[in-house]
């Protein structure tokens, strides 16, 4: 896997409440998803009115090197469609896209990746609905070597600063942590949890070939600025 540099991560709904989302099914204008009063503004362009595809929009202008949907909601036909639209967006932009936790989404989306949680599809499970790369979320050593041995093509680590974007997040494991992980496994790893531009260059200096924002890039006023700045914090 080739895939190197900032992580962007745009979200529909919080860690741990469904999104009122207001959209049409799979088949509609992928263009009509948008957040309700309820949309968390973390997650949503730094406001509550602004939707997972414009913010998609905003971050694919500066050109990550990944971009991943989260979505929390429990309406697949909206996220199906959600999906769509952002794997579209992301084919003509030159960006590869990632689905969070659903194989079978990813499937459907014709999404480039797949990223699983410690509580999703366990991978050998997960591949014979996703032939495309997979990345596992870990929090400690043991998980991430395990994760290795089990055939993950991208190991997520952290979070490895404080993080306001998940409820109830997993202990902090520092840059030290990070070093560690990177220093064992083979495969490239994303270093995820409290990072802005200013720690992006000292999770890259620990060994993380890439760096993955939620609230940082997605919650900013200025998407497009704020994936700028770590592009270069990077370079």
């Amino acid at each position: 896997m080739g895939w190197r540099g900032f992580y962007a991560i745009v979200g529909c709904g919080s860690a741990d409440a469904d999104l009122v989302l207001n959209g049409r099914s799979a088949d509609a204008d992928p263009g009509s998803v948008r957040g309700s009063a309820d949309a968390d503004p973390v997650l949503h362009g730094g406001s509550a009115d602004a939707d997972p595809v414009s913010t998609a929009e905003r971050i694919l202008a500066a050109r990550p090197a990944v971009l991943q949907l989260r979505f929390k909601g429990d309406d697949d036909r909206l996220h199906l469609a959600t999906a769509r639209a952002l794997r579209a967006r992301c084919a003509g932009a030159g960006v590869p896209f990632v689905v969070n936790d659903r194989a079978d989404i990813a499937a459907l989306a014709d999404a480039d990746g797949l990223h699983l949680g410690q509580d999703d599809l366990p991978l050998a499970e997960a591949r014979r609905l996703f032939s495309g790369p997979i990345g596992v979320s870990t929090h400690d050593l043991a998980q991430a070597v395990r994760a290795e041995s089990e055939g993950a093509d991208l190991i997520g680590f952290g979070p490895v600063f404080p993080t306001a974007s998940k409820a109830r997040p997993d202990p902090v494991v520092g840059l030290a942590g990070l070093r560690a992980v990177c220093a064992r496994v083979r495969v490239p790893v994303v270093a995820i949890g409290g990072l802005n531009a200013e720690r992006a260059a000292e999770a890259r200096a620990a060994g993380a070939a890439l760096v993955a924002a939620i609230g940082a890039v997605a919650g900013a006023r200025d998407p497009e600025a704020a994936t700028r700045g770590f592009k270069e914090a990077l370079t």
